[in-house]
């Protein structure tokens, strides 16, 4: 074979390497993932939701990165209390974003269609308090969509998030947090 000949082969080989890789890439994402959360405090129950819970998991590095805009959240019991929420206990305009990021502890097999258990390992990022955390999550995958689903709590004092003498048993100290996003490949 004449060097020229050599040079093209591993050209065309290493073309078709790199086209392989990208097509092989296991990125997801998402623009409108479900959350919401509910206190359940003796004197009130409160909820609120949100679909713009914002996703990017890169499945082969196991990484991933979630984002929510709190003033986005809505539901409420009032319109008062949704004020006070985002303004006196969230402070939206300080801290306009909710995050949480990090990497997924196991082996994630996109080819492996059903459900698939894994933790989540990464900082939370709630009121400009990071927190390190590890939450379960199940990912249901079916082609080229996995849906996360996961619940956990996230206690207030964790991010610094006070809850004054006077609403104390209107507002749980323990946040549940549902999310339930379907991921599609990019």
């Amino acid at each position: 074979m004449f060097p020229l000949q050599r040079f093209l082969l591993l050209a065309m080989v290493l073309l078709l390497t790199f086209f392989q890789a990208r097509t092989q890439q296991a990125l997801y994402k998402t623009e409108n993932g479900f959350i919401k959360f509910v206190s359940d405090a003796p004197l009130e129950f409160i909820t609120a939701e949100s679909s713009s819970l914002q996703g990017l998991v890169d499945i082969d590095k196991r990484t991933f990165a979630f984002q929510l805009e709190v003033n986005t959240l809505k539901g409420f019991n009032s319109p008062l209390q949704q004020e006070h929420f985002y303004e006196n206990y969230m402070e939206t305009e300080q801290y306009p974003f909710a995050r949480f990021s990090g990497k997924i502890i196991e082996t994630v097999d996109p080819e492996n269609p059903g459900e698939q258990t894994v933790r989540a390992k990464g900082l939370l990022d709630i009121h400009g308090v990071k927190q390190e955390r590890i939450i379960k999550c199940t990912l249901k995958i079916a082609g080229d969509t996995i849906v996360v689903s996961s619940r956990f709590i996230v206690p207030l004092a964790d991010h610094n998030i006070t809850i004054p003498q006077l609403v104390y048993q209107k507002i749980a100290e323990e946040i549940q947090v549902d999310i339930k996003a379907g991921l599609t490949k990019e």
